[in-house]
């Protein structure tokens, strides 16, 4: 019989001695890591709501429209970049690649902490206010309230 994961997150003595239990019971070859919390689905969904937004927005970059995954990688590029000296931060690294092209070497968002995703967050939705950006997908789905926003969701 297969072994269903198992996730704890450690906010007592009740689940420390749970997870504790869960290790002891592990079956040979189980694999077990220990970190912080990484970002939530809410705030997966949120960025997302943000980088669609962005990409129906007036925006463009580098000459033309992009679409919500661009803006995601342009956006965690920038995040990097903005918050190099903070600690635990990743360096920003571009790279030559493999076909004489430029890559970014950038951060998972799937493997950052729920901190670090909300600075991303933060820093995102600063980019649209600044760029005059209504965040009406982030509105609708109940990421954002709009209250600084005068433009209806």
């Amino acid at each position: 019989m297969a072994q269903r994961k198992q996730t704890f997150i450690l906010i007592n003595d009740r689940v420390r001695e749970n997870a504790l239990l869960a290790i002891a019971a592990a079956g040979e070859g189980t694999a077990v890591t220990i970190g912080p919390k990484t970002r939530s689905g809410d705030q997966n969904a949120k960025f997302h709501a943000i980088c669609t937004d962005i990409a129906n927005s007036h925006m463009t970059w580098a000459g033309k429209r992009r679409d919500a995954e661009a803006w995601k990688v342009l956006l965690v590029s920038a995040h990097t970049v903005a918050t190099k000296n903070d600690p635990g931060a990743p360096s920003p690294e571009i790279v030559p690649g493999l076909e004489g092209e430029f890559v970014n070497i950038r951060e998972s968002t799937a493997r950052m902490s729920v901190g670090r995703a909300a600075s991303l967050i933060t820093y995102a939705i600063a980019f649209c206010d600044t760029n005059g950006i209504h965040l009406s997908e982030t509105i609708r789905g109940g990421f954002h309230d709009g209250a600084n926003d005068w433009r209806a969701a």
